[in-house]
């Protein structure tokens, strides 16, 4: 009906001044609107014709709603107690918000909780949440003394920052008021919306967190300012479940943890996201490779290895120069020759640290005649290559500048390419299960289809929709739930990540196949088909891990150091009841390496419950105790990592099951 609006499938008749808070107005848990499938604040004027939903305050958007009221408020409180503040951007983020501020000072801790304080005041006061749409003189009259929204105004909100200004006609921008309730407006922003109808709605599940530096618009070239960071829930109970996790996910960091275990470290003498490995953290990394490595050649993968470094032309070729040039280290003259007054008598040739594999393995592809014959061409290695990371991003073993990628290359006729993908995608998902992970979904990134970052990728748009369907048809028979991710391609085509969400819920990045027809094009690389034509091949790049080394990030903090017991730095350690009795475990341990079983023996001059809770601490899998009834009876006490303990288990037996946990890849 031309006089009604569609309310989630419900006709309703409109009427000048109808709103949806008068459509809501019983459900407090509606704190903003679907207009004809944007998100509203709740006291937008509906037109005839128009179609509404809820959204609900836990919901995702309800909650990124939510969080952006809270920054206002915690922006307002900061100005209220700060008066020389000056007002950065606001958006939510993931699990909260930011605001930044232009202030003469760091915040302090007492000054985070004097924020808080006032926050709380101002939710409990009960503002209401005013949007006012004013033109561009009107919104730089509101914004006098702000002079970063004064350059958001010239710009119109330019940018991806969800607390700009939008331009919602000619010359018009949105300003929200927070307005008290005698009707003054007490603070402002310049804004985009939507926000809560009320400042109550915020009730008590929100907290001030942390601050620390950022630059204004993320440049660098410009003012640094201080970012409050905050976190807002629907309820107390949310917040308090969101700080546990926190706090688990503080306990499980595999920093901390690599530390404590002597697993890795990063020496400051190195640098900044290079770090080595410790004697135990190797054995984790060497046992991980050496599975891998085994796998692939099971999957019928062939093991190369190419150089660190080479010609920068190479990359020229690939397309990663100008495209991926940021991420790469600069390049290094090599063969520069100099005269004996210095001067360049012959120029040197430029070279680049290997920031990818995948131009290397075209030029094994390339290396000599191929035949459809040849093909499926699975190349793998583990090339470690080099990422010029910015220092702000680094962090421990899950973003690093030197990493070494489970790379591998699948070189296909175009008519394989979906059996390919099929094949590399359970090949993929069977590895990540083997270590421990098994709730996955599937994302797929496509390139942006807008146009307004196409020139991000090369190809034709033929080859990228026929590469994009390839991967959606291979990921939905999955069975797996799909996200799109739009633009979030590679330059070069489209790619299936696994998502894997570990124990405490937290959903890592993993595994990656992304389908290319351009490389294949760029390095001129064919095979002979079966009626003696010369054909094309794509080509399949798959990192099963992304890297070793934010793999063992992921899986120190999925298992919070206690690994399973095939990938435990030590295995087992034997622990004598007194001195008298070290012999008899050093010939257990002699049975127990030759089984293949990493053992050590604790003959320190610790008192033996301290080297029971020395071995906790370390969280080895298997303890095994023996005092004199243990030796006479050739058995030993079998202590698990939860505290269980079986006495008298003869040690063949204790051998067996140890043997038996390690090659079942046991989670004990």
């Amino acid at each position: 009906m031309a006089d009604s609006i569609d309310c989630a499938g419900e006709s309703i008749p409109w009427r000048q001044g109808l709103t949806g808070t008068e459509i809501f107005s019983t459900d407090r848990a509606v704190v903003a609107m679907w207009l004809n499938g944007e998100p509203a604040d709740l006291s937008r004027e509906l037109a005839p014709g128009d179609s509404i939903a809820p959204i609900l305050i836990d919901s995702p958007e309800g909650l990124d709603i939510l969080r952006h009221s809270t920054a206002h408020v915690t922006a307002q409180a900061v100005q209220e107690l700060f008066p020389d503040a000056k007002l950065g951007i606001g958006p939510y983020i993931t699990d909260g918000y930011y605001f930044d501020f232009d202030v003469a000072e760091p915040f302090t801790p007492d000054d985070l909780k004097a924020i808080q304080k006032k926050a709380a005041q101002i939710v409990k006061s009960g503002q209401t949440f005013n949007r006012v749409v004013v033109t561009e003189d009107e919104a730089r009259e509101r914004m006098a003394n702000e002079p970063y929204k004064l350059e958001l105004i010239s710009d119109k909100g330019a940018g991806d920052d969800e607390s700009a200004a939008v331009e919602v006609g000619a010359g018009e921008l949105t300003v929200y008021e927070n307005v008290d309730r005698k009707g003054e407006v007490v603070w402002q922003d310049l804004c985009r919306g939507p926000h809560l109808p009320n400042t109550k709605l915020i009730g008590n599940g929100f907290a001030v967190t942390r601050s620390s530096a950022a630059y204004w618009r993320g440049d660098q070239a410009n003012a640094s300012l201080q970012r409050v960071y905050g976190t807002a829930w629907a309820s107390k109970d949310d917040l308090k479940a969101y700080q546990d996790r926190l706090a688990e996910a503080e306990r499980r960091d595999h920093r901390k943890l690599g530390a404590e275990l002597d697993l890795f470290s990063f020496p400051e003498e190195l640098g900044s996201g290079l770090p080595v490995f410790h004697p135990k953290g190797g054995v984790i990394k060497r046992e991980m490779e050496d599975y891998v490595r085994a796998r692939h050649i099971e999957e019928g993968f062939e093991y190369v290895g190419t150089p660190h470094i080479s010609k920068e032309t190479l990359y020229y070729t690939s397309g990663h120069l100008p495209y991926y040039g940021e991420n790469m280290f600069p390049s290094m003259l090599v063969d520069e020759v100099r005269d004996e007054e210095g001067e360049i008598v012959k120029a040197g040739t430029p070279y680049r640290l290997k920031a990818m594999n995948c131009p290397m393995h075209n030029l094994i592809y390339r290396s000599r005649g191929r035949s459809y014959r040849d093909l499926p061409l699975r190349l793998f290695e583990f090339g470690t290559v080099y990422r010029d990371e910015p220092s702000g991003v680094v962090h421990g073993l899950t973003r690093v500048r030197a990493l070494t990628q489970d790379d591998s290359h699948s070189y296909v006729a175009i008519e394989d390419a979906a059996a390919e993908i099929r094949h590399l995608l359970g090949f993929v998902l069977s590895l990540l299960r083997d270590f421990g992970l098994n709730d996955f979904y599937l994302e797929l990134s496509t390139r942006d289809e807008d146009g307004k970052k196409k020139d991000k990728f090369i190809g034709s748009d033929e080859q990228w929709a026929e590469a994009t369907a390839t991967l959606e048809q291979v990921a939905a028979e999955s069975g797996l739930e799909l996200v799109p991710d739009p633009g979030g391609a590679a330059f070069y085509g489209p790619k299936i990540s696994v998502q894997a969400r570990d124990a405490i819920g937290r959903t890592w990045q993993m595994s990656t196949v992304q389908l290319d027809f351009n490389q294949p094009e760029r390095f001129g690389l064919e095979y002979v088909a079966a009626d003696g034509s010369r054909k094309q091949p794509v080509m399949i790049h798959s990192a099963k891990f992304g890297s070793i080394e934010r793999f063992l990030g992921v899986l120190t903090e999925h298992y919070a150091g206690a690994f399973p017991v095939w990938l435990s730095p030590v295995q087992v350690t034997a622990i004598p009841v007194a001195d008298e009795f070290n012999d008899y475990l050093y010939e257990v341990a002699e049975k127990l390496r030759a089984a293949g079983v990493r053992v050590e023996v604790d003959d320190s001059d610790d008192r033996f419950p301290k080297k029971i809770r020395n071995a906790s601490k370390s969280k080895v899998p298997f303890v095994l105790i023996a005092g004199g009834e243990d030796r006479d009876a050739g058995a030993v006490s079998f202590r698990f990592r939860d505290g269980e303990q079986d006495n008298g288990v003869p040690v063949a037996e204790a051998i067996e099951r140890i043997v038996e946990a390690i090659e079942t890849k046991a989670q004990v």
